[in-house]
């Protein structure tokens, strides 16, 4: 659909003066076409209307040429038009016959920009049809997006610096240096231990990144069998080796052609493998099984791995000179252990999503069962985590995760404070571990003191005692 001034530019281009023989040629041009249109002088007298519209308003040309287009017309706003000198592009309008349409109105004017004539046209003369076409294009925007966003899902980055739940001061570092190094295209190596959450920084770094609309390719280095990790990095030509597919094979460099590659467990990698990446690197370039010619690409390349480069340089399963490439931008996911005081915000957001994966209602967690969470070494860090609450809440009965929902391991104070936390008075430990076993027991017998008692071996009376010392209300 041409805009306004498109319209009025090419009539005003093709109309100068109107008279006997333009009109005739007027009505053998707009006649056959089935668009409604019309044409009036200045004073709003109607020198032209084609068959279309005649039928739409119910007259005749000779009822209708020569009179005033209010005439016809009563709710007409081309006097209006006329009298303004501006153009009504797309109106809504309801004729006096009852039809509503929607309708163009443009004033012909003159180079001294005084008005010659006035041009109408109906687009659409049904507003069902008009409405039908906006929600089909409103349906059609929606599933385009909507396959826009599968499309991201298959081939691109699905999580962003939001995902990464911490207010820790070393989370913050550690997404504060992820964003600086989103900013550049240098290779990013992000280390930490498994579970951390690796995978999330790198798919937020790329999403952060001006390669953002590109592909995100992820490959597990230690997932892929040897023999088969440089086709499946390279591709292959037709016919390189016995069961080659027709037609060759794109690598995952080339899918990740001005995107990003995420190569997970990079210390797994074959040396031969990492002789081949280092070119990569260096010349910009892959070579496919069984080709003879490079092929240049344009990949930015973020690794993860839990291992100790380093020492494995040392040891002589890593390449130095590969290291060094990589180990440009080096980010430190840090463990949950160090970062303790994330629990209690990790745990909420993880019931959230955890509830919404299992059609499961846990709407809280317990101060007590947050307190048990804190206090556990977390080997596994966040999927250890998520992997505890998920267990807990196929347990919970009334929508709150108490900590008799817990694993029995939890309640072994050895790990944070063993490895990580202050050193305490043997006292303290030992009030901490008899307050938490008289609440897991109470919440067990559902409040039941006499039952509580008898099952941890003191009398009723030692056990308000105790309830009154630690401030236990259950």
């Amino acid at each position: 659909m041409k805009g306004g001034e498109g319209i009025i530019s090419e009539i005003k281009s093709k109309i100068l003066i109107i008279d006997g023989n333009t009109i005739e040629w007027f009505n053998k041009i707009f006649d056959p076409i089935p668009v409604s249109m019309i044409l009036v002088d200045k004073e709003t007298r109607i020198l032209m209307i084609n068959d279309q519209f005649c039928n739409f308003l119910e007259v005749t040309k000779e009822e209708a040429i020569g009179k005033y287009v209010i005439e016809i017309n009563p709710n007409s706003r081309f006097p209006l038009v006329m009298k303004t000198k501006k153009a009504e592009i797309a109106w809504k309008h309801t004729f006096a016959n009852g039809h509503t349409a929607i309708v163009h109105r443009i004033p012909i004017l003159n180079d001294d920009d005084d008005v010659l004539y006035g041009f109408g046209m109906v687009l659409f003369d049904n507003i069902e049809e008009f409405q039908n076409i906006i929600v089909k294009n409103k349906l059609l925007q929606t599933e385009i997006k909507h396959y826009k966003q599968i499309l991201k899902q298959i081939q691109g980055a699905q999580f962003s610096w939001d995902n990464i739940i911490g207010k820790s001061k070393k989370m913050a570092q550690a997404k504060e240096f992820g964003r600086k190094a989103s900013k550049t295209g240098s290779t990013v190596l992000i280390t930490g231990e498994s579970g951390t959450g690796k995978e999330l920084f790198a798919n937020a770094i790329h999403n952060d990144s001006k390669r953002s609309h590109h592909p995100f390719v992820k490959v597990n280095c230690g997932a892929i069998p040897q023999d088969l990790l440089e086709s499946e990095l390279f591709g292959y030509e037709e016919g390189a080796f016995t069961g080659a597919k027709k037609g060759g094979k794109i690598g995952k460099f080339q899918l990740a052609h001005q995107g990003s590659i995420f190569l997970d467990e990079i210390g797994d990698m074959p040396m031969k493998m990492q002789v081949k990446l280092l070119r990569v690197l260096q010349e910009k370039e892959i070579e496919r099984v069984g080709a003879t010619n490079p092929v240049k690409i344009d990949v930015r390349i973020i690794a993860a791995t839990n291992k100790n480069l380093k020492q494995l340089v040392d040891e002589g399963d890593f390449r130095e000179d590969l290291y060094y490439r990589l180990n440009v931008m080096s980010l430190e996911v840090p463990p949950l252990r160090d970062r303790l005081e994330d629990i209690e915000i990790l745990t909420n957001n993880l019931i959230e999503k955890l509830s919404n994966k299992l059609g499961l209602y846990v709407k809280r967690i317990s101060k007590e069962a947050v307190d048990i969470l804190k206090g556990y070494s977390w080997p596994g860090n966040v999927r250890e985590l998520e992997n505890v609450l998920e267990r807990a809440m196929n347990l919970v009965e009334e929508g709150e995760i108490l900590a008799m929902h817990l694993p029995q391991y939890l309640f072994r104070r050895e790990s944070v404070v063993a490895k990580s936390g202050p050193i305490q008075k043997l006292s303290d430990l030992v009030e901490e571990v008899e307050r938490e076993a008289i609440v897991k027991v109470l919440r067990l017998n559902k409040g039941n003191k006499l039952k509580t008692s008898e099952q941890l071996g003191i009398s009723r009376s030692s056990l308000y005692d105790k309830m009154e010392k630690y401030k236990i209300n259950v």
